[in-house]
């Protein structure tokens, strides 16, 4: 766990996890956890976006649940698991990503990152294929001006059929 510095005057002492390492740092009261993230944390992946809870580009997991960074208070964090864009590169969410990049899910990029994560909260449970209309209702709190969704929610189910194939191989008997 890093070490904890002088909380300053009107802050209190936040420990949480983030992308599995333990922190403590000072935070505000008032202040969001997208603040505490991009401008504390230096996690720019985490996108600022509209700041009402309206577009999704701040989507984070929390304890597994997506949920919007610009509407959490960061003191709502306190000893709870917070997973931002930056870890999907460090865990299986490979089959999530090289599906985005296959069927050119991302264009201008700027919602992608909330995108995988609602995308990856739907994934890390389930161990079926996901249908077309299971993961247009888990990004439905996440905009996109870009792709029309047809690719995104492509890639969200290619994803998943690759994730069943993978499990599958590891369950069968080697001959």
């Amino acid at each position: 766990m890093n070490e904890p510095r002088e909380t300053p005057p009107g802050a209190r002492l936040l420990s949480f996890r983030l992308n599995g390492e333990d922190l403590s740092v000072a935070t505000a009261d008032h202040q969001t956890l997208l603040e505490l993230l991009r401008y504390g944390l230096d996690r720019v992946g985490t996108k600022q976006g509209c700041d009402s809870g309206e577009c999704g580009a701040c989507t984070v997991l929390l304890d597994g649940r997506p949920v919007l960074a610009c509407l959490t208070l960061a003191v709502q964090v306190e000893g709870r698991d917070v997973r931002t864009v930056e870890a999907l590169a460090e865990r299986e969410a490979a089959a999530l990503l090289d599906a985005f990049d296959r069927h050119d899910a991302a264009q201008c990029g700027f919602c992608t990152p909330g995108v995988l994560m609602s995308a990856e909260a739907l994934l890390m449970d389930k161990r079926r294929v996901v249908s077309q209309g299971e993961a247009r209702a888990a990004l439905s709190g996440n905009l996109c001006r870009c792709t029309g969704y047809t690719k995104i929610l492509d890639a969200v189910v290619d994803a998943s059929e690759k994730l069943v194939e993978a499990a599958d191989r590891t369950r069968e008997p080697a001959s």
